[in-house]
């Protein structure tokens, strides 16, 4: 079987512009949650973590683009513009490309855009990201609600291993807009306060955006300090609700079990659980019973929306990101918000840095529709007896 990697990847986010700054102050417990008063939006004020605008576009000109780009256009170019320099990989027609989004320019079709009504078709935005950087291949678009960054390493790996390609790129991002604000505002789901994952007072979700990028590829060599081997993964849907997930945690159990299976792990041999964790109710209760089922309760667990909020479908590649870091640097991140356990099973949500000896960690992720994703990553060799 042809092995595949994690290796050079990028975060464009409201706690900076690349992966380790990042990832300090996440170490730092740094939040990029802010109160956000804009009456367009939402009619009161919401927490999110937003991108700062004038930096985006001080370093999306850098590129020197030749036409115009929507907001998350720009925010995935320069993201896997970093990724692509890194990794010095010539595009050509053994070199994939996936572009994992929720909603896309969800934003061309407010009233007051500029751009065509026609730029929020997902396919638009992947032949941009396509052309930008002159990708022989077509893009990929993955769009599964809030798995869709996590599916998308899973469906690279497959894509190396059936040996379709070599390298695989992806791109992952959504924005906060009026709409998906709105939508979740319907469900009554918003927080009107930091999100507070696995907390008895927790009272929902924020929702902030991000860009993500990495590299999937078959080859050792070359590879980021961080690497990671993908050893297994598996989606599953449990078709309970449009948008409640299964009440007993069964999608997200068989997505972990399946995994494992593939890993030819035990759930002992796991050492951190980077979990999906919106701090909703149902959410929240349905990992617990989940991780319960799988004997997975007292590893170490953090959800890292107290950081970022929800950002959608980008959200479990960037928190795959996080925890390749993590790895690296034998270090257990606090899960921001938490205080007091909030559900009904016993799960280990992690409350302190700590330093300890990593080899192994499981992400999952759950969405609406029912679809649960888990993939499972190990250290590299060249990365494995770092301190």
């Amino acid at each position: 079987m042809i092995k595949a990697y994690l290796s050079y990847n990028n975060i464009i986010s409201s706690l900076g512009f690349n992966s380790e700054s990042v990832v300090k102050n996440i170490h730092n417990e740094v939040s990029g949650l802010q109160l956000i008063k804009d009456n367009k939006a939402l009619p009161e004020p919401f927490y999110s973590a937003l991108i700062d605008s004038e930096a985006l576009e001080k370093a999306f000109l850098k590129l020197q683009p030749k036409t115009d780009y929507t907001r998350l256009e720009k925010m995935m170019i320069t993201s896997l513009n970093e990724v692509l320099q890194s990794s010095k990989i010539k595009l050509n027609d053994r070199v994939g490309l996936i572009v994992s989004t929720t909603k896309g320019n969800i934003d061309a079709l407010d009233k007051n855009n500029p751009f065509p009504k026609e730029r929020a078709y997902l396919s638009e935005l992947g032949k941009n990201i396509q052309e930008f950087f002159k990708f022989e291949n077509e893009a990929i678009v993955v769009s599964n609600a809030c798995v869709s960054g996590i599916l998308s390493v899973a469906i690279a790996k497959r894509y190396i291993q059936q040996n379709t390609y070599d390298h695989v790129f992806i791109i992952s991002g959504d924005v906060v807009t009026e709409f998906i604000l709105s939508g979740f505002n319907s469900f009554q789901a918003l927080s009107q306060e930091p999100c507070k994952p696995y907390d008895k007072n927790r009272t929902g979700i924020n929702i902030g955006e991000v860009a993500a990028s990495i590299l999937v590829t078959k080859s050792s060599e070359n590879l980021a300090k961080e690497a990671v081997e993908i050893l297994g993964e598996s989606s599953c849907n449990d078709a309970n609700h449009i948008s409640g997930p299964s009440r007993t945690g069964e999608g997200l159990y068989r997505s972990i079990k399946l995994a494992l299976d593939q890993a030819n792990l035990t759930a002992q041999e796991i050492d951190y659980i980077s979990a999906h964790g919106t701090a909703t109710m149902f959410n929240d209760e349905m990992e617990a019973i989940a991780f319960n089922r799988m004997q997975l309760q007292k590893v170490p667990l953090n959800s890292l929306k107290g950081y970022f909020g929800h950002t959608l479908g980008a959200s479990g590649l960037l928190e795959t990101i996080v925890g390749m870091h993590s790895l690296y640097n034998n270090t257990l991140y606090v899960s921001k918000g938490f205080d007091t356990i909030g559900v009904t099973k016993p799960i280990n949500v992690i409350t302190k840095t700590t330093s300890r000896e990593l080899k192994t960690f499981l992400k999952t992720a759950s969405g609406f529709g029912g679809c649960n994703t888990a993939i499972i990553l190990k250290k590299s060799n060249q990365t494995k007896n770092h301190v």
